[in-house]
């Protein structure tokens, strides 16, 4: 089932296959999404995000990246490659690994929605043309996720670590 939320001209699809996931709301990861897109200032721009599990995710890592097992999060950019200048406000596609995610959650000790919040920071950056090849760029590519996700929760306790 594919929910649709716009706010103005952004949109947003969120995806669920293999679910649903204990400990994750539509709703919330909506609301979620929405915060770090204005963060972010994206406005006008259209995203899709699914949430699946490792079976999924292992088979997307083997053919995009060539690495048979599941990862936590990929990020499919619009923007880039042969025909980026086609994609007008389309960013692109964010796939997480809700079983992945659950695991590093747990490692962590912090609920599974905040380890899915830090991906997905993650995975919009990537779509923007982020990314963390070397020691500087991932420096401050955590500093960013950092920056995104404080803003889903500018009333926590403090920042996610990503």
């Amino acid at each position: 089932m594919q929910q649709r939320s716009s706010s103005g001209t952004r949109t947003l699809h969120l995806s669920v296959q293999g679910g649903p996931f204990e400990g994750v709301e539509r709703r919330v990861v909506r609301r979620r999404l929405g915060a770090m897109m204005r963060a972010l200032k994206l406005d006008t721009e259209e995203v899709s995000v699914v949430l699946t599990d490792d079976v999924q995710m292992q088979q997307l890592n083997a053919t995009y990246r060539g690495e048979d097992r599941p990862t936590d999060v990929l990020a499919f950019a619009q923007r880039e490659g042969e025909f980026s200048s086609m994609s007008g406000d389309l960013l692109g596609d964010i796939v997480v690994s809700v079983p992945t995610a659950r695991r590093q959650a747990d490692e962590r000790g912090v609920p599974v929605l905040d380890e899915l919040t830090v991906l997905l920071a993650h995975g919009l950056l990537h779509l923007l043309g982020w990314d963390h090849e070397t020691p500087s760029k991932d420096l401050a590519m955590r500093a960013e996720t950092d920056r995104v996700v404080a803003a889903v929760t500018s009333s926590s306790k403090g920042r996610f670590k990503g």
